[in-house]
C-alpha cells in the first residue's frame, strides 16, 4: 500500500504585514506590534515563499472575497506535511488557525469585554498595586478579595463603575485566558445561580480598533 499524500495549506499574507520563520519559531510584524510563538511538530513545515502563478492568484483573490477576506500582499505562509496521515493534518489545521489570529493580532488586535452584575451585594473591582491582576473585592459580600490573572502583554480596563471590564491584545489565547480567569474568579459555589446572578460575565469579543 502506497504512503499517502501529504497536504499543503497556504495563508496569504496582508500588506503591511512581514512573517519570518527562524528554526522553530514564527514571528508576524504590523501595525499594531509583533507577536512571536514556537509551532513545531515531526513532519510539518512552515515556510514563507512568493506567490504562486497570477492565475492561482486571481482564484484566490476570487476565493477570499467569497469568504469575506481581502489581501493584497505578494507572499504567502505555506503548511506542508510530509504524509497525509490524521494527526499531521490536523496540527496543519491547528497551525494555521494559530497563524490567520497571528496576522489578525498585529493588524487590529483582540478585544474581549467582560459586565459586572451585583443584584445583592456591590463589587468593587480594581487592579492590583502590581497591576498583574484584578482584584474583586465584597463579592456576596466576602471580606477577601478574589483576584484574576492577568496574561502577559493584556492589558485591562475597568470602566464606570466597574460595571465593564475591557480586556485587549495582540496574543488571543492570553486575551481570551484572562477574561476566564476574571469569570473564573467570580463563580459562584453553594448558591442557588437562578436567585444569586452576581458575577462578572463575557458579553463580546471582536478584533479591531482600541487595541
Amino acid at each position: 500500500m502506497g504512503k499517502e499524500a501529504g497536504i499543503e495549506i497556504r495563508i496569504p499574507i496582508p500588506d503591511g504585514v512581514t512573517v519570518s520563520v527562524n528554526g522553530r519559531r514564527v514571528k508576524t510584524e504590523g501595525p499594531k506590534g509583533e507577536i512571536e510563538r514556537e509551532l513545531w511538530h515531526p513532519g510539518v513545515q512552515i515556510q514563507v515563499e512568493e506567490k504562486q502563478t497570477e492565475e492561482k492568484q486571481t482564484e484566490e483573490k476570487r476565493e477570499q472575497r467569497e469568504n469575506g477576506s481581502d489581501s493584497t500582499g505578494s507572499s504567502e505562509i505555506v503548511i506542508k506535511t510530509d504524509l497525509g496521515r490524521k494527526k499531521k493534518k490536523a496540527m496543519a489545521g491547528t497551525y494555521a488557525s494559530h497563524l490567520k489570529n497571528m496576522l489578525v493580532s498585529v493588524q487590529e488586535g483582540f478585544i474581549y469585554k467582560l459586565k459586572a452584575v451585583h443584584a445583592h451585594f456591590p463589587m468593587q473591582i480594581t487592579l492590583t498595586k502590581e497591576g498583574n491582576a484584578v482584584s474583586v473585592a465584597n463579592f456576596l459580600g466576602e471580606r477577601k478579595p478574589r483576584i484574576a490573572k492577568i496574561g502577559a502583554g493584556v492589558k485591562v480596563e475597568i470602566k464606570g463603575k466597574g460595571e465593564e471590564i475591557v480586556v485587549s491584545g495582540l496574543n488571543k489565547e492570553e486575551v481570551g485566558q484572562t477574561a476566564a480567569n476574571i469569570e473564573q474568579a467570580t463563580r459562584i459555589k453553594g448558591y442557588d445561580s437562578r436567585v444569586f446572578q452576581d458575577g462578572v460575565y463575557l458579553v463580546e469579543k471582536s478584533s479591531g480598533a482600541g487595541v
